[in-house]
């Protein structure tokens, strides 16, 4: 099983063997921003190295917003960034489920990421997988309640999405752990990828902040749990001061 982090800085090859990471998950550009990404200058060393590589698109992209001015720039940053995911070898690109505003008709919301799918494989599909994370917040999301999350994926499967499972995002959305990849298999049949974060907030609090195993509100074996059953990639989203001792737990967990 793959196990690792993600990492902001700018030479994850050596931040990988830092950690301890078979796995790295990384930004190409400013999370913040709308900026096409440049090409990463340790692209070949990541595409021929021995870490795997998750790449995970800005959070400003929401393609199931009704606003032009969001929905249009987001679906081309998306495109924009699977083809640079491609050049380090990346196993896939993660995208926030996104959401509508209130008011707003979420079958709109999931109507729009069905149109993006479909549009993208009519030009000739996406250059890595594209993997749908579940969210934590918002009345109005796409992916926080796996209710909403079967519409979106009757939506969206067919066209051979992934679906990545982020355990502090499923904890303060108000989605219970203890059988939770089963749940979220059943809906997509799939779990590529697991954020496996602790909460520093309560159940169902619709807040979005990690912490460290231990250190938050999960118990840490129902953790290491989830992640026994996905047997799927596992990245720490976590502290990064934490990240390599949150490494070693699961693995001790979960074994070689």
């Amino acid at each position: 099983m793959l196990i690792g982090a993600h990492v902001r800085e700018d030479d994850p090859v050596v931040t990988a063997a830092a950690r301890g990471a078979d796995i790295v998950q990384m930004f190409l550009a400013d999370p913040q921003g709308w900026k096409k990404p440049p090409s990463h200058p340790q692209a070949e060393a990541l595409r021929a190295g021995e870490v795997a590589v998750v790449v995970h698109s800005p959070y400003v992209v929401n393609l199931a917003s009704l606003n032009n001015r969001i929905r249009i720039p987001s679906r081309k940053l998306v495109v924009q960034h699977a083809e640079v995911a491609a050049e380090v070898g990346a196993i896939g690109l993660v995208v926030h489920g996104g959401h509508v505003t209130q008011g707003e008709d979420a079958a709109t919301g999931v109507d729009n990421w069905r149109k993006f799918f479909a549009r993208q494989a009519d030009a000739g599909g996406f250059a890595v997988p594209i993997l749908i994370e579940n969210t934590a917040g918002g009345d109005h999301a796409m992916a926080r309640r796996f209710d909403a999350l079967a519409r979106l994926w009757d939506a969206v499967g067919e066209y051979g999405a992934g679906f990545c499972l982020d355990t502090c995002h499923a904890h303060a959305g108000g989605e219970e752990l203890v059988g939770v990849v089963d749940r979220a298999r059943a809906i997509t049949g799939r779990i590529d990828l697991v954020h496996l974060n602790d909460s520093r907030d309560e159940f169902d609090s619709a807040r979005d902040r990690h912490a460290n195993i231990g250190a938050g509100t999960i118990d840490p074996e129902v953790l290491a749990a989830v992640c026994a059953a996905a047997q799927a990639p596992v990245v720490v989203e976590t502290p990064a001061e934490g990240q390599a001792a949150d490494i070693a737990f699961l693995r001790e967990r979960l074994g070689p």
